[in-house]
């Protein structure tokens, strides 16, 4: 008896081992691999620094269009020129896909109302035709950017970058700022960062959901 439970014993160390090396030739998960950007970006792509930006809800062709970008050099980086080329593209459609699927959780902060409702204006203006739903996630399109909710020390820097030719500003955005500043000055961008940094309600955004969900 003491022979057949061992024998039962080595049976199943040899199938656990072999579940686990063929496990680890599938490679990693799509988790595995976004839980590698935790420490700057958050748990599940919400951060909690200034410096970083939430990816949680992010568009995924966005995201993966970002990070070769960093890869390429295209796009000015301190560290995610270095860290992007750690993965391939395939691994970053993964990533792109678990951060999209992630419910958003906008960054707590504080602001000042009556710059907020200046920059309500100024979004509605020169940002919501491509920025739409005030910045909001809208996963049921393409191509959007989460500005609201953002850290306002990132949107600052992003901007700094894009102003300073660090990053390649598009077209159209460029012809807006430009109207803007030259009509309402620097100071519209105080109002700008104000309103995304109080305008925190993503109930109707559908952030987070997932059609492979149970009822």
């Amino acid at each position: 008896m003491a022979t057949q439970t061992k024998k039962l014993a080595l049976v199943g160390s040899a199938l656990a081992l072999c579940l686990s090396t063929s496990a680890m030739a599938e490679g990693p998960t799509a988790k595995m691999l976004a839980d590698t950007c935790a420490g700057c970006h958050g748990t599940n792509g919400n951060s909690v620094g200034p410096a970083s930006p939430s990816i949680a809800a992010m568009d995924p062709i966005v995201f993966v269009d970002t990070m070769i970008a960093f890869q390429n050099g295209d796009t000015y980086s301190t560290i995610m020129g270095r860290i992007a080329k750690g993965y391939t593209e395939e691994e970053l459609e993964q990533m792109g896909e678990f951060f999209h699927k992630q419910e958003y959780v906008p960054a707590e902060q504080e602001f000042d109302q009556a710059m907020v409702d200046e920059g309500a204006k100024l979004h509605d203006k020169y940002c919501e035709k491509c920025h739409i739903e005030g910045g909001k996630p809208v996963p049921d399109e393409e191509d959007y950017y989460i500005l609201a909710g953002q850290w306002t020390p990132y949107l600052k820097y992003a901007m700094t970058d894009f102003q300073e030719d660090r990053r390649i500003m598009p077209k159209k955005m460029a012809r807006k700022l430009d109207s803007m500043l030259e009509d309402k000055g620097e100071e519209s961008l105080d109002a700008l960062y104000a309103f995304y940094a109080a305008y925190t309600d993503f109930e109707s955004s559908g952030a987070g959901d997932d059609d492979e969900d149970e009822d």
